[in-house]
């Protein structure tokens, strides 16, 4: 899922994310096409190959907030649909004749893309990730990076830092999931280096030095989108698709759904009696005698 206010290149940069080359051939992309400002929460399916294993990926683009005048519990919409996905799939696994395979539609990460201020997070970025971070992984994306300098991008992701930490919002990987040594080491290097990860977005392809790549044209030259010099969006798109990805999906399956699972079991739905979980009748079982002893 893509998260954030309106204008920061969340559509642009969910396209990017598969016209790169980890998805390339499998595109159907028109570069000539403008991408339209999403107005609602719509899921799109693509299938990308890496390595010759083909895998099913869901992206949920989201509408920008923060354009109203009242922007008053404006995570609500997104928070219900992230916990509608974790009901589809509890109401799919208690069936007493389920599917060998449940179809899992849960949101296994959530891109939220910051502002380039250079400055500090808005109140409204706060309270939006302080509620997200509790249903779904949250993964800070620094928008359009490339209006800052070096200097102003290492500052302000020490800022975003800092700033998460002092309001207690946990940030994907979150620090007490680390597994062991080694992937304490490896995520704390990403907590303490890589994150937020500083992108450029661009649905443009240009030619650089007899390729192409897909960039954004300046008075100055090309910025190139998987050229790490340039900007981090590759170590964002090897991050969410390559190496941590089943990651994503355990932490989402054992800490987000079973929380969400633990919760309706406990309460029940507010069904009234004689009704089980999510609506389903209970048949009446009549009383086993106790077998005497002898």
């Amino acid at each position: 899922m893509s998260k954030g206010q309106s204008g920061l290149g969340k559509s642009t940069l969910v396209n990017t994310l598969f016209k790169s080359q980890v998805s390339r051939k499998a595109s159907s992309w028109n570069r000539e096409e403008k991408i339209p400002k999403t107005v609602e929460i719509k899921a799109i399916g693509h299938v990308i190959e890496e390595g010759g294993v083909k895998m099913k990926l869901t992206v949920i683009d989201t509408p920008g907030f923060g354009d109203q005048i009242n922007n008053e519990n404006c995570w609500e919409p997104i928070e219900k649909y992230i916990n509608e996905q974790y009901e589809k799939f509890l109401k799919e696994e208690v069936n007493i004749a389920r599917k060998k395979r449940i179809p899992d539609t849960r949101v296994h990460c959530c891109l939220y893309f910051i502002s380039p201020t250079g400055h500090s997070l808005r109140p409204l970025d706060l309270e939006f990730m302080k509620h997200l971070s509790k249903v779904v992984n949250i993964i800070p994306v620094i928008a359009k990076a490339d209006t800052m300098t070096l200097e102003e991008k290492s500052e302000f992701k020490q800022r975003v830092r800092k700033e998460l930490e002092v309001n207690g919002i946990e940030f994907y990987p979150q620090k007490e999931f680390d597994e062991d040594l080694e992937d304490k080491t490896e995520n704390d290097k990403i907590r303490q280096e890589s994150m937020p990860f500083a992108v450029v977005g661009s649905d443009k392809e240009y030619q650089v030095n007899g390729k192409r790549v897909l960039g954004r044209k300046t008075p100055w030259g090309i910025i190139e989108v998987e050229n790490l010099n340039h900007c981090e969006f590759a170590l964002l798109r090897d991050f969410v698709i390559r190496t941590h990805l089943q990651d994503l999906k355990e932490v989402t399956h054992n800490i987000h759904y079973e929380t969400y699972r633990a919760k309706r079991l406990n309460d029940n739905g507010g069904l009234p009696p004689g009704e089980g979980l999510l609506g389903t009748v209970l048949p009446s079982v009549p009383a086993t005698p106790c077998p005497t002893a002898e």
